[in-house]
């Protein structure tokens, strides 16, 4: 595996895959890899000939300088993992690359980034956009890949793509769980002892609130429940806990046939923000 951090190195890899006939998949990260890192590398792999992995801590997607600070930063033992799993080259660019002096673009999504995460992270979005058309643009990659547990990123980033008619197909990845259940996310790792206890209530207060809804219960009523459960094991605050359509977000006030939803949530334990959601299943 190579490791690259200019854009010029990067695309001269990357031209010679093409000029080869190869098809090229990415997959950006900001590093502090985990298993579910690496099994979108291990889908790339599968739909890809050659595998490009970005770490770039993305400043202009943070809204808390704190955040950013303390995001874990382990560049050399994720350019292990990354060799070990088989990625080609490992693109890690400087914030100087990415955003050199004058820099003064941002892209805006709107719908599907707005509420939810949106409401809680003014700008975010924006961030998030703005850096993966970059990054796309920088590894002309044929191929994108990411994981369902950032669910309205994914469909932030598929609408960007689609108004921007980039030439790559967005691949979206189930979310890799710990064995008992708790959504795999570097920030896990700040988490205390006591607080990862507490964390395996998200995913299971999410799983028992979308078989309610399911069943039949009543959408606010469930919301409210799942809430309440939340913060009665130590989240606080709960940010929301909300019902919405897969395609394009639109929150749901019901569970009509034929409709797929999602439930999604975000809630704090201490200083540690953990976002997860979970397909709700046909009505029975």
């Amino acid at each position: 595996m190579e490791i690259v951090s200019t854009v010029d190195d990067l695309r001269a890899r990357v031209r010679a895959w093409k000029q080869a006939g190869q098809r090229v998949g990415v997959v950006p990260t900001m590093g502090a890899l985990h298993a579910g890192h690496l099994s979108l590398v291990q889908a790339a792999r599968a739909r890809a000939d050659r595998v490009v992995t970005t770490v770039f801590v993305n400043p202009i997607q943070f809204d808390n300088a704190d955040d950013l600070t303390t995001y874990p930063r382990t560049l050399e033992a994720d350019a292990r993992l990354l060799a070990d799993a088989g990625v080609d080259v490992l693109y890690a660019p400087t914030v100087a690359q990415m955003y050199p002096p004058g820099f003064a673009t941002r892209i805006t999504v709107s719908g599907v980034s707005e509420g939810l995460c949106g409401s809680a992270r003014p700008g975010h979005f924006d961030g998030v956009a703005t850096v993966v058309c970059k990054l796309l643009m920088q590894t002309l990659a044929d191929c994108a890949f990411f994981g369902e547990k950032d669910f309205q990123q994914v469909q932030v980033v598929r609408r960007m793509v689609a108004d921007l008619d980039l030439p790559v197909e967005i691949v979206t990845c189930p979310t890799k769980r710990e064995p008992d259940g708790l959504a795999l996310s570097s920030r896990n790792r700040r988490l205390t002892a006591g607080q990862r206890a507490a964390a395996l209530a998200l995913p299971r207060t999410l799983e028992a609130c979308a078989h309610e809804i399911a069943a039949g219960a009543d959408v606010a009523d469930a919301l409210a429940r799942a809430t309440t459960r939340l913060a009665s094991a130590g989240f606080d605050p709960v940010e929301y806990v909300e019902l919405r359509a897969e395609t394009d977000l639109q929150p749901l006030t019901g569970l009509p046939a034929g409709t797929r939803a999602r439930l999604l949530a975000a809630a704090w334990l201490g200083t540690v923000r953990l976002i997860d959601g979970v397909a709700v299943p046909a009505p029975v």
